[in-house]
C-alpha cells in the first residue's frame, strides 16, 4: 500500500508542477478557451492541462519501476501500463490539436478509435465474459476488439462531455480511480494473489494526476484540462478496467471477504467501470437522446448537461461541482463496497448516504440565503 501511495503522490506533485508550464505554453500557442454562450466561465482560460496530467502519469510509471515491491511484480504489469501510456499519449496529442486548432468532431473520433485500436494491438482488451456457473465465455479476436473500442470511445466521450464546470471532470474521474484502486487491491487480497496489478497501478497514478491538477482547475480555474486531458483520463480509466480480464482468470475470481461469489458479482470486472463513470455516462446518454430528438448531431454542443441543470435550480458553481462529486462517490464506492462486503451496517450506511445526497441535490438550493428577501440578517451594532 505504501508504494501505491508514493505512486499517487508522485503523479500529484508532478502534475501540479507541470501545470504551471502547461499554462504558459497554452497562452503562447493560443490554446485558450474563448467565452461562448454555452460556457459558464466569464473570461478566456488556457487549455493543455492534459499535457501536465500525462507528465504526472509518466513520472509515476517511471518511479514505480524502481520501487522494491512493484519492481519485482510480473512483467505484464508494466507492459500493460506502458501500452496504456502510449495510447494515452496518442489521444492526448489529438486533444492538443483540438485545443489549438479546433479540429472537427469526426477527425477527433477517428483519433479516439485509433488510440483504442492501439490498446487492442498491445493486448489491453477484453479477453472473456465471466458467468455465474464458475466458467467463462471466451471472446473471439473480432468480438474482443469491437467491445474494447466501444468501451474506450464511450468512456472518453462521457468524460469529455462532463467536463463543463471547473474541477468537475478531474474530481469525478479522480473519485472513480480511487474507488477502482480499492476494488483492484481488495480483489487481489481476497484471491490470495499479488497486490501488484496494472489496474491498481494505473488507478493510483490517475487519482494522483487528477488530485494534482485540481488546485489549478477548481473554481475560479486558472487552467482547463481541455480535450487533451478529458480524453486522456477517460482512456486511462477504461483501460485500467480492461487489464483485469487479462490478469485474472474469470472462472476463479472470488468476491467478498468471506470468499462468497454471488452470480451477479462475477460480472463486476466488466460492469464496475461503467458504474464508476455512471454520472458522465448518464450525461452522455441524455445528451445523445436530447440532440437526436431535436434533429441535431449527437456531437452538437448545448447548455443542457447535468451540471447546467444544477446551476439552473440554484446551486453555485462550486456547490454544483461538489454535488456531482458526491453522486460520483456514492455510486462508485457504493458499487465497490457492495461487491466486496455485505451486512446490514453497509446497507444502512449506503441508504443514509443516498438520502443525504438527494436532499443536498434538490432541497439545498431552495433554502434562502442570508440577505434574501424575507430573511432577517443580523446587523452589528
Amino acid at each position: 500500500m505504501r508504494e501505491f501511495l508514493l505512486v499517487f503522490l508522485v503523479a500529484a506533485a508532478t502534475t501540479y508542477l507541470l501545470t504551471v508550464l502547461a499554462r504558459e505554453v497554452a497562452i503562447r500557442t493560443g490554446a485558450v478557451a474563448a467565452v461562448r454562450d454555452r460556457d459558464v466561465h466569464a473570461e478566456p482560460i488556457p487549455y493543455l492541462g492534459g499535457v501536465a496530467m500525462l507528465g504526472g502519469l509518466i513520472a509515476a510509471y517511471v518511479v514505480a519501476q524502481h520501487l522494491p515491491f512493484l519492481s519485482l511484480s510480473d512483467p505484464l504489469v508494466f507492459q500493460d501500463a506502458r501500452a496504456v501510456l502510449v495510447a494515452g499519449a496518442l489521444i492526448c496529442a489529438v486533444g492538443v490539436l483540438d485545443d489549438i486548432f479546433d479540429i472537427d468532431a469526426l477527425t477527433k473520433l477517428g483519433g479516439q478509435v485509433l488510440a483504442a485500436g492501439l490498446l487492442v494491438v498491445f493486448g489491453v482488451k477484453f479477453y472473456f465474459f465471466p458467468n455465474g456457473s464458475g466458467s467463462q465465455f471466451a471472446l473471439t479476436p473480432e468480438e474482443s476488439a469491437l467491445l474494447t473500442v466501444l468501451l474506450v470511445v464511450t468512456t472518453v466521450n462521457a468524460v469529455n462531455m462532463v467536463d463543463g464546470l471547473d474541477g468537475l471532470a478531474s474530481g469525478v474521474v479522480g473519485i472513480g480511480a480511487g474507488a477502482f484502486f480499492l476494488f483492484c487491491y481488495q480483489l487481489s487480497d481476497f484471491n490470495g494473489v499479488t497486490l501488484a496489478t496494472t489496474g491498481a497501478l494505473l488507478s493510483a497514478a490517475l487519482a494522483g494526476a487528477c488530485a494534482g491538477f485540481l488546485p489549478h482547475n477548481f473554481h475560479p480555474a486558472r487552467l482547463f484540462m481541455g480535450d487533451s486531458g478529458s480524453m486522456l483520463i477517460g482512456l486511462v480509466m477504461s483501460a485500467s478496467a480492461l487489464t483485469l480480464t487479462g490478469q485474472f482468470d474469470g472462472s476463479e475470481i472470488t468476491f467478498g471477504a468471506e470468499g462468497s461469489s454471488p452470480g451477479w458479482a462475477v460480472l463486476l470486472p466488466l460492469l464496475l467501470p461503467v458504474s464508476l463513470l455512471v454520472v458522465p455516462m448518464a450525461d452522455l446518454f441524455l445528451a445523445v437522446v436530447r440532440r437526436t430528438r431535436a434533429g441535431r448531431s449527437p456531437f452538437a454542443p448545448d447548455k443542457e448537461h447535468l451540471h447546467h441543470r444544477l446551476l439552473e435550480i440554484g446551486h453555485s458553481q462550486r456547490r454544483a461541482v461538489f454535488i456531482m462529486w458526491l453522486w460520483a462517490a456514492l455510486i462508485s464506492f457504493g458499487a465497490v463496497l457492495i461487491s466486496l462486503y455485505s451486512g446490514p451496517v453497509l446497507t444502512m450506511t449506503l441508504v443514509a448516504a443516498t438520502v443525504a445526497v438527494v436532499l443536498l441535490t434538490f432541497l439545498l438550493p431552495r433554502v434562502p440565503a442570508p440577505g434574501a428577501k424575507g430573511v432577517a440578517v443580523p446587523v452589528e451594532e
